[in-house]
């Protein structure tokens, strides 16, 4: 079984590209972005260390006040690497967990916008990178987030490059077209089960 990191800037569209592999049968997808806002919410750990580290105002009855952390790290790359420090070991273990689960399948797809930050790269047999030009991304956030366009240039300017990303990718995938993007899968599909 192969586990194939699935990373790209805010916008580019991972989730959608995600979704088409989830099509196949036999093939998991793990979003570690979903699974982080689970377990910031239900892990006593997460919750204690982000009170200590971000204030008491971080959960408002008992539920994680996202707006008081996003106002935090979004404007600041430390804060951003001290809330991903606290998350990001708790996804892993949470992941390796979900890998033992399902070992049976053909290969996973692990979807994590800071793969490389993160080091998950190191546990990928491969990686691809989704990549869509900046007005695409821009666009897309304003309508999934109702984010303002400074919000999202200021979270863009948070993360790596993606140039950066694509240099360390086995493939890349352009997500400006949906019909072709899922031809980009399906052909990617192919490769991964033909090489198991």
């Amino acid at each position: 079984m192969k586990i194939i990191g699935l990373t790209g800037g805010i916008g580019s569209g991972k989730t959608t590209v995600a979704n088409f592999f989830s099509q196949y049968k036999n093939v998991v997808i793990y979003i570690a972005d979903v699974e982080a806002k689970r377990l910031m919410n239900s892990s006593e750990i997460i919750k204690q260390k982000l009170i200590q580290n971000f204030g008491k105002k971080s959960f408002i009855s008992g539920r994680l006040n996202r707006e008081h952390i996003a106002s935090i790290v979004f404007k600041n790359k430390e804060e951003l690497s001290k809330l991903n420090a606290i998350v990001h070991p708790e996804v892993k273990k949470h992941f390796q967990s979900f890998i033992k689960i399902n070992n049976q399948k053909e290969y996973i797809v692990y979807e994590n916008a800071i793969l490389f930050e993160s080091g998950s790269n190191l546990f990928c047999d491969l990686v691809i990178t989704v990549f869509a030009d900046q007005n695409t991304k821009i666009k897309r956030v304003i309508t999934r987030d109702k984010s303002t366009k400074k919000e999202i240039l200021d979270r863009m300017n948070n993360q790596s490059n993606d140039t950066k990303k694509m240099l360390q990718s086995n493939y890349i995938i352009s997500n400006n077209n949906l019909e072709k993007t899922k031809l980009q899968v399906h052909r990617i599909h192919n490769i991964l089960t033909q090489i198991s």
